[in-house]
């Protein structure tokens, strides 16, 4: 019997195996979803019954049950590199010239491959059963993802064939293709949560999820676009490759090309310029490397880059358009924004309506107007923005854009930032910045409220059943009437789009005050930073929560007092002092005491003799292998401060990718600068 179960199951895992090959790999499914899933619930069903039998590499074994605790590190066998990038097809010609030269006059060609906007990982197989799957990192070490990479389908867990190498480390990169991610984020915003802003941040966010269950079901894809390491290597170019990993089942690129010259190379970007719009995932470029392995060794490496390889990177796409109109939007913070209302136009395949002005001295300098005929680009094809006006087409009676002198959403009085640029609305009652506020405060980095995203924040005040913060900790006293919240949603049904009406009901109410009693507990370090005090941040929320350890000591905190604190300047003390000394906000704070919500820091242990013991050390930029607050963390941990601003008692600056002013200012005052490689080892992690 049991002999006949293990016959069953393997048939039935190498029959999932190839129907997974046929719909994530080769894009021809033979059976529909009904009859796949009738053989994986055949195949679950066998293994509960021998649970002996079951195998790492079953289709059933790719969700684990049990969430992670944090990731461990990986170290790269073979670097995962950089690649050098130009927006300019003269400096591909430049390329192509250098390659030239570099073998000698030989024959040589290029093989092609969209640059997919995702995030670059890496599957290491030994003899064909996927052992670890990690993220790029810094390049020489990555996290070790493999948990996650199991749920992703087009992910074979165990190689096809009986050809297969050794050791083979694939390369790269997990996407979220478009309707997959449009299909996710309406099921967010129908749960009432904040949709996602574009698929690779949400890709990135979802590869770092410890518990895989969460993983899987968003409909991740992947594709390969080289390897790192493989033993036996048996072919001689990319190319070739590339028909060697789908036959072991796994996905490439359906849009990779070969050609043969620079010629055809510019012909390929020329035709790509247009053809980017119709795929089913985002690209930002196309990526051209040498095909042959061998040229590809004799041309070698720069100090950061390979020579046989570039990136063409696509322009921000520009389109021509009118401005009917402008409106003015309200931020958390009162800020208010001026965003033109424009004919539509056509931009990266999507269609515009609305272009962010950004400020009031943008639409001076700009000298944007009404009836203008405009220049709009999407900032990385996400953001529409106007960056230039047509002047010789504009018409006689067109109207400046005027600043309001009262906001646009409650009428209420507007000041202009000192010495700044942003116009603001300062009464703290206004909806709008409620909503935004609201939003803020219950947000992930915050309180962490589960179920009370953008849309339900304007639900809940919309219905008049929040006012403030306070109000959020007696929606259980209201249950009934959260239940009863309605909201419009758009749907589809046979080609058509109607409008209907949905009631929160039972189940999200359940969801939403579970989330809100747990924020309770949250330390008083998430709690300031949600409160949206003006220039407090999450970084100088801890650093002020650790300073005064409870709510009290901080309220009572004069200017003079709050300037002892490391990283706060005059103009932060003076913000947290206005905030803390206003009534509204003290009605507030104290109906959220009374309420239950937590009011102190807990103490974190720190090393009296640690690496940083006594040091005061700012973080900037963006780090590869650690976020700003791990990295924060352990500096507590090891007896330093982790400050928000540099100054002449700043002992270290660690620094990452696009580190702005302050290592500017770091190098400027003498003050020792750390990448993140040296960081971690000055701190033996």
């Amino acid at each position: 019997m049991a002999e006949a179960a293990h016959k069953r199951l393997e048939r039935l895992r190498d029959e999932i195996r190839r129907h997974d090959h046929a719909y994530y790999v080769l894009a021809k499914p033979v059976i529909s979803d009904r009859e796949y899933d009738t053989l994986l619930d055949e195949l679950k069903k066998l293994e509960v019954q021998h649970p002996e039998l079951i195998t790492p590499d079953s289709p059933t074994q790719r969700v684990g049950e049990t969430p992670l605790t944090g990731f461990k590190h990986v170290r790269h066998a073979v670097p995962m590199l950089s690649i050098d990038n130009t927006y300019d097809e003269a400096q591909l010609r430049e390329f192509d010239e250098r390659v030239r030269k570099g073998l000698g006059g030989d024959d040589y060609r290029y093989i092609v491959d969209p640059k997919i906007d995702g995030v670059a990982v890496s599957l290491s197989y030994e003899k064909g059963q996927l052992v670890i799957g990690a993220t790029r990192g810094d390049g020489q070490t990555g996290d070790d993802i493999t948990a996650n990479l199991r749920t992703i389908r087009a992910i074979p867990l165990h190689l096809r064939g009986d050809d297969v190498p050794g050791v083979l480390d694939v390369r790269g990169e997990v996407f979220w293709p478009t309707k997959a991610f449009r299909k996710y984020n309406e099921q967010r915003v129908e749960q009432g949560e904040e949709p996602f802003a574009n698929p690779r941040n949400a890709t990135a966010g979802t590869l770092k999820q410890l518990d895989a269950r969460r993983v899987a079901g968003r409909g991740l894809q992947f594709y390969a676009h080289g390897v790192g390491r493989i033993e036996p290597q048996t072919v001689d170019t990319q190319s070739e490759l590339a028909a060697m990993l789908l036959q072991w089942g796994v996905p490439v690129s359906p849009d990779r090309a070969v050609v043969n010259d620079i010629d055809a190379v510019l012909r390929v970007v020329h035709e790509w310029q247009t053809r980017r719009f119709d795929l089913p995932y985002q690209t930002d470029g196309l990526v051209f490397k040498v095909d042959s392995f061998h040229q590809r060794e004799l041309l070698g490496y720069t100090s950061r880059y390979p020579r046989w390889c570039i990136a063409y990177k696509f322009e921000a796409e520009q389109g021509e358009s009118r401005v009917l109109n402008v409106d003015f939007q309200v931020g958390k913070l009162g800020t208010i924004t001026p965003r033109a209302i424009m004919e539509p136009v056509l931009l990266a395949g999507t269609t515009v309506r609305h272009a962010s002005l950004h400020n009031f001295d943008q639409v001076a300098r700009l000298d944007v107007r009404i009836g203008d005929t405009v220049i709009v680009e999407k900032a990385g094809e996400i953001i529409p923005q106007v960056v230039r006006v047509v002047l010789e087409k504009r018409p006689p009676k067109a109207e400046p854009i005027v600043p309001p002198k009262k906001c646009p959403v409650c009428a209420g009085h507007v000041i202009k930032d000192e010495g700044g640029v942003y116009i603001r609305c300062i009464n703290p009652s206004c909806p709008a910045q409620l909503k935004e506020r609201l939003t803020y405060f219950c947000g992930r980095g915050q309180m962490d409220i589960e179920g009370a995203g953008e849309v339900v924040a304007g639900q809940l005040i919309d219905a008049g059943l929040v006012h403030d913060y306070a109000d959020i900790y007696r929606l259980h006293e209201r249950r009934s009437e959260v239940e009863k919240l309605v909201s419009e949603q758009e749907r589809e049904s046979k080609g058509e789009k109607k409008i209907i009406r949905v009631e929160f009901g039972q189940t999200r109410t359940d969801k939403l005050l579970a989330g809100i009693e747990a924020s309770k507990a949250r330390p008083l370090s998430r709690l300031l930073a949600g409160l949206n005090i003006r220039h407090v941040g999450a970084s100088t929320a801890e650093l002020l929560a650790e300073h005064f350890g409870n709510m009290d000591g901080l309220r009572d905190a004069t200017e003079e007092q709050l300037l002892e604190v490391e990283g706060v300047g005059p103009e932060l003390a003076k913000s947290v002092r206005q905030f803390f000394t206003d009534s509204a906000w003290k009605d507030v704070l104290d109906r959220l005491a009374k309420a239950g919500v937590n009011m102190k820091q807990p103490r974190t242990a720190v090393a009296a003799d640690g690496p940083l013991a006594g040091k005061t050390v700012v973080v900037t930029g963006t780090l590869s292998r650690l976020s700003r607050s791990e990295v924060q963390a352990l500096i507590k941990k090891l007896g330093g401060k982790a400050a928000g601003s540099v100054s002449k008692k700043t002992d270290y600056v660690v620094y990452g990718e696009d580190a702005g002013s302050k290592l500017d200012k770091a190098r400027e005052l003498g003050i020792e600068t750390l990448d993140e490689q040296a960081f971690l080892k000055l701190v033996g992690a």
